[in-house]
């Protein structure tokens, strides 16, 4: 019986981005029929999944260590099993460069209802993820002190938790800035526009930096050394270690 490639899993929409546009990636080289999780919030970033007409009776599973063995295949007479997270450093960086290829970049620049904002503020943005992470938090002093490094005009902060005890911090020492409550594409959107930005640990965090055009990115430290490693107050893979993002101290 021929079935499609579902391009699925754990995770809320950070991980699925990642692995949706992975999965793209390959299926538009292979003409593989897909199916996508939250395909209509790629939608609305211009971000464009390909779905071909290839269905096939078997499947190969998809992971982080033959991602790119199957990517450079000849051929691929298969469908693809995906509910792998796909975040190891080198997906991690073959997708950011995707996304910042012109033809992508370009819709996705189209798309955004802040485009006039790219290149045109000295704005500060940070992301403080919090919630049902809270625990793995960088802390209030990462965010502070990288604050200081940094010049800029306006300071913008979004949260999934605005009551919790760090923002209340942040809040009084920089009472001038905005709290701002979006939902997640226009999150995306708005704080890819920002002149600087601060980012959390995660995925969500993560995809802002990926989708920053003319940033500069801040990244809280963490030292990974397997799938997950609670130490270094992480829950995620490696995904990071971007070529000119900026690593910042914890402590």
């Amino acid at each position: 019986m021929l079935r499609r490639t579902k391009s699925g899993g754990d995770g809320r929409f950070g991980n699925q981005f990642i692995r949706n546009i992975a999965v793209s990636i390959i299926a538009e080289k292979f003409n593989l029929a897909v199916d996508y999780d939250f395909k209509e919030l790629f939608d609305k970033l211009g971000i464009v999944l390909f779905i071909g007409q290839n269905e096939y009776d078997n499947e190969i599973i998809l992971h982080e260590s033959n991602y790119f063995e199957i990517l450079n295949y000849d051929k691929l007479l298969s469908n693809l099993n995906t509910e792998d997270y796909l975040q190891n450093v080198e997906i991690s960086r073959f997708l950011h460069n995707y996304l910042h290829s012109y033809k992508i970049r370009k819709r996705i620049i189209a798309f955004n209802p802040y485009k006039d904002r790219y290149n045109n503020n000295n704005n500060l943005y940070v992301h403080i993820r919090l919630s049902d992470v809270a625990d793995y938090n960088p802390g209030i002093n990462y965010y502070l002190n990288t604050i200081k490094t940094i010049s800029y005009d306006k300071l913008y902060i979004s949260t999934d938790d605005p009551s919790h005890n760090i923002i209340k911090e942040m809040l009084k020492h920089h009472p001038t800035a905005i709290l701002i409550n979006y939902d997640e594409i226009n999150t995306f959107q708005f704080a890819s526009t920002c002149k600087h930005i601060i980012l959390s640990h995660g995925t969500f965090s993560a995809i802002i930096g990926y989708l920053a055009f003319f940033s500069t990115i801040n990244y809280p430290e963490y030292v990974h050394q397997g799938y997950l490693d609670f130490k270094s107050k992480i829950w995620y893979l490696d995904i990071f270690r971007i070529e000119g993002w900026i690593e910042r101290s914890v402590k």
